[in-house]
C-alpha cells in the first residue's frame, strides 16, 4: 500500500487510525515515528488519529500528530490521569469512565490471550490490585480498536510499530490480535517506512 492510496481509502469524514506500537522503539526509528505522526496529521483533511498513551511507539507518533493538530488526536488511557505530563491529544477517554458490565464484546475479545484470561477477569469483576491493574492495559488496547457500546467508535485502520524480530507479541500483539478478530486492515514499518 501506498500513502496516496492510504489517503484515497481512509482519508474521510468519521475514520479512525489507530498508531501505536511497542515502548522499546530502536533511537535510529524514533524521528521516522514522528515524521509519519507529521506526514497524516499534515497531508491529511479528515482522520482523527488514536493512541493508547503509553511511552516509546505513542509518544513519538502523538508527537508528530500533535505537532501539526491536537485536535485531531485522541487517547484512550488504562486509567484517569494516566502519563497526564506527556498526553498529548486533543480528546482523551478513560477506562475509569467506562462500565464494563456493558460492554460484553470488549471483555470477550479482552480475555482471547491465555495468559491474561484470569487477569482481566478479575479486573471486571472490581478487583484493582498491582498485579490485576495490568488488566487494565490489555482492555485498554481492546478498544482502542473495537470502541465501545457507550459511545467510543471503533477504528478503521491501524498503523503499528512492531519488533520486527518477534512480531505480535506482548500488547501490541494483542491490538493486532484484535485487529485480525475484527477484520480491521493494519499495517507495520515494513510498509510506512516508504512513506517518509
Amino acid at each position: 500500500m501506498t500513502f496516496e492510496e492510504f489517503k484515497d481509502q481512509y482519508d474521510r469524514p468519521g475514520n479512525i487510525v489507530l498508531l501505536e506500537g511497542k515502548r522499546d522503539v530502536k533511537e535510529a526509528d524514533q524521528d521516522k515515528l514522528v515524521q509519519l505522526g507529521e506526514k497524516l496529521a499534515r497531508e491529511t483533511k479528515y482522520i482523527t488519529f488514536r493512541s493508547g498513551n503509553a511511552d516509546g511507539s505513542d509518544l513519538h507518533f502523538s508527537t508528530g500528530v500533535a505537532n501539526i493538530n491536537s485536535d485531531r488526536l485522541e487517547v484512550i488511557t488504562p486509567y484517569s490521569g494516566h502519563r497526564k505530563t506527556t498526553n498529548k491529544a486533543g480528546t482523551t477517554n478513560s477506562l475509569d469512565d467506562i462500565d464494563l458490565t456493558e460492554e460484553p464484546k470488549v471483555v470477550y475479545q479482552s480475555k482471547s490471550r491465555k495468559k491474561t484470561k484470569n487477569l482481566v477477569e478479575k479486573y471486571v469483576d472490581g478487583m484493582r490490585s498491582r498485579y490485576a491493574i495490568k488488566a487494565a492495559y490489555i482492555i485498554r488496547d481492546t478498544v482502542k480498536v473495537i470502541g465501545t457500546n457507550s459511545g467510543i467508535a471503533p477504528i478503521d485502520f491501524g498503523i503499528f510499530y512492531d519488533d520486527l524480530n518477534n512480531p505480535q507479541s506482548g500488547g501490541t500483539g494483542h491490538t493486532m490480535d484484535v485487529c485480525e478478530m475484527n477484520d480491521v486492515p493494519f499495517i507495520n514499518q515494513r510498509v510506512w517506512y516508504n512513506w517518509i
